[in-house]
């Protein structure tokens, strides 16, 4: 029988009981129809996945019983922070799943001259929390137990003036160098443009900021495309794939 494993936002330790969140316990309960005494594993973003089992199961709640620590998969050594345009609906959601699947550690939206969304207000607590719903179940999915940060979008020239966590580059269709060929270090950003690139102004700034530009492939690539393709081959450089 298949193990589910399953986020919760809740400390956990060996031996404690765990009252699920009220969707998760309802998923389990309701959809999945989990029994007393079947096997759980947990996980919070703490790095590591617990060994659990159904303690009670009941109309109205689930709690799991704790039983150990597990081993947690091996994070990439590359720390790598993709910082996005954002983009409509599902184009994002499919960027920030694919790229936490292939070990991408933060999201940074950004905000530029070619992004048709606005996000202001309760529009935008809602879509974060959306975005870091998106990036938990692809944790669920792919085993990973650090959840990527995924951080309020900035307008690219707020971005350009924050310190580098590390080096940064941008994907650039008409750059002379390959992706596959740049020397990269342990921490870098990439920036990935909306549908329709960065405007030529916004390249200037960023190669003012000392952005290198780097180009994927001969072909140009849709922007949920562009960026889990970088990161694969990223990381495929690093070792990890």
């Amino acid at each position: 029988m298949r193990i589910h494993r399953i986020y919760t936002s809740q400390p956990l330790e060996p031996g404690c009981q765990v009252d699920l969140e009220k969707g998760t316990a309802h998923y389990l309960g309701r959809v999945l129809r989990v029994k007393t005494g079947q096997a759980i594993v947990l996980f919070n973003g703490d790095s590591h996945d617990y060994a659990a089992e159904v303690a009670v199961v009941t109309k109205k709640g689930l709690s799991l019983a704790v039983r150990s620590r597990l081993p947690a998969i091996r994070e990439s050594w590359l720390k790598l922070t993709v910082a996005q345009a954002v983009s409509r609906g599902e184009r994002m959601d499919q960027t920030l799943q694919k790229c936490t699947e292939l070990g991408a550690i933060a999201f940074q939206p950004l905000l530029t001259e070619r992004v048709e969304v606005r996000l202001r207000g309760d529009k935008l607590a809602r879509r974060l929390e959306h975005w870091r719903g998106v990036v938990i179940s692809a944790c669920e999915q792919s085993g990973r137990a650090v959840i990527p940060e995924v951080r309020e979008p900035l307008p690219l020239a707020e971005w350009l003036e924050q310190e580098p966590e590390g080096r940064r580059f941008v994907l650039d269709p008409g750059a002379e160098l390959p992706l596959s060929e740049a020397d990269i270090p342990a921490h870098l950003e990439l920036a990935v443009g909306p549908e329709g690139g960065f405007s030529d102004s916004e390249l200037k700034r960023m190669h003012a900021a000392s952005l290198a530009s780097l180009r994927l492939g001969p072909r140009v690539l849709r922007t949920e495309t562009a960026a889990p393709a970088a990161v694969a081959v990223l990381q495929s450089m690093a070792g990890d794939l």
